[in-house]
């Protein structure tokens, strides 16, 4: 399962339901890993699939995470979750939270 880990305030914000997508960098690392996870075709182009991955609370085996439902999309994000004004990402939609 892919993990992501998150800072706060996004975190927190995904898990209340606050923010809906979380962004990454498009490059080859990012690119490997969402291959892998399945949200990317062997091209690197999004495949429209829905996968389970764990979002993290920053670095560690001990911090706090949670599963959630995603799909993925390449565009550019909203600023006040985080993502810089005009700039392409690969954005992480988060469809549900597991309980």
């Amino acid at each position: 399962m892919l993990e992501l880990p998150t800072k706060e305030p996004w975190y927190s914000m995904i898990f209340s339901g606050e923010k809906r997508e979380e962004y990454r960098e498009i490059k080859r690392y990012w690119e490997v890993r969402f291959i892998r996870a399945g949200l990317l075709d062997s091209r690197g182009k999004p495949n429209g699939k829905n996968v389970t991955v764990r979002f993290r609370n920053g670095y560690g085996k001990q911090r706090p995470s949670f599963c959630a439902d995603v799909a993925l999309e390449i565009k550019s994000g909203v600023p006040e979750w985080g993502a810089a004004e005009g700039k392409l990402y690969y954005a992480i939609r988060i469809i549900q939270i597991q309980a």
